[in-house]
């Protein structure tokens, strides 16, 4: 579903990217949304938005400024994921071409003229691990495609990952070891992502722990920060040297999430 497209190139400089997860885009409306486009953003990658082409709020549908992308889920209020960006993009695409995977809205393929952004909303594991081994599957399907694209292009990977990568991106790592998100085999499919090249951006700028972009609602815990980091920008390896900030906007609201944001100056 795209409200308008346009196919014009332009040049890539000086760029901002913001993720997020919105957690029901008709919710996160309520909560303050529309003010993350007073940072005007050149790309907004939205996740979990819970809403299909009928049910996206009316007056989200033309930001001044942007073309809308929407991939829901085929379930009604579940998953799905929706972009805005500034320059319409060479080329988009929704899903991974997968059955198996398309029907929840999960990925979305933007290219541009040096590059590629794909905006991702992970499968979570579940409690019990019910859904494990079908995220552990989507996350191969996944790396299989980046790695096609990347032979034509850079690629930028943007999402909630639903995957605390390291001990460092979680606040309570060892009570959390057998549970969803920080699993042993999600946490080393993120170690084969980096193990091909490509690199958590916010581990350039930032080392240090107690830094996380979901809180759960229960016990004050984004008040504590008692959080996990699942939220990323990931470049491949070419991109590098043109990231110039990776970042968590913590002070904004209106979901469970907090955004991440990239900054890219690319000649």
């Amino acid at each position: 579903f795209i409200i308008k497209y346009t196919r014009r190139r332009f040049i890539l400089a000086n760029l901002t990217f913001i993720s997020w997860n919105v957690n029901g885009i008709r919710a996160c409306l309520k909560n303050g949304f529309k003010n993350i486009f007073d940072l005007s953003p050149d790309g907004l990658f939205l996740q979990e938005i819970k809403a299909d082409n009928e049910t996206f709020p009316s007056e989200l549908l033309n930001v001044e400024g942007y073309t809308l992308f929407i991939n829901p889920a085929s379930k009604k209020g579940y998953a799905g994921t929706a972009a805005y960006v500034k320059n319409s993009p060479i080329k988009y695409r929704a899903g991974l071409e997968s059955p198996e995977f398309d029907s929840e809205g999960r990925v979305q393929t933007f290219e541009f003229e040096k590059f590629y952004v794909l905006n991702a909303y992970f499968p979570n594991s579940q409690h019990g691990l019910t859904r494990l081994d079908y995220k552990l599957a989507f996350n191969v399907k996944l790396l299989e495609y980046m790695e096609n694209l990347r032979q034509i292009k850079p690629v930028i990977l943007t999402g909630d990952f639903n995957v605390a990568h390291k001990p460092i991106d979680l606040k309570n790592p060892g009570s959390n070891k057998l549970n969803p998100g920080f699993t042993v085999e999600e946490r080393q499919w993120f170690d084969l992502l980096l193990s091909h090249g490509y690199i958590d951006t916010f581990r350039i700028f930032t080392r240090e722990g107690g830094h996380y972009s979901w809180w759960s609602y229960r016990f004050h815990a984004r008040e504590r920060n008692i959080g996990w980091r699942i939220d990323y920008f990931v470049v491949s390896s070419e991109l590098k040297d043109y990231v110039k900030n990776s970042a968590i906007l913590t002070d904004v609201m209106g979901s469970d999430h907090a955004p991440v944001m990239l900054d890219v100056d690319i000649p």
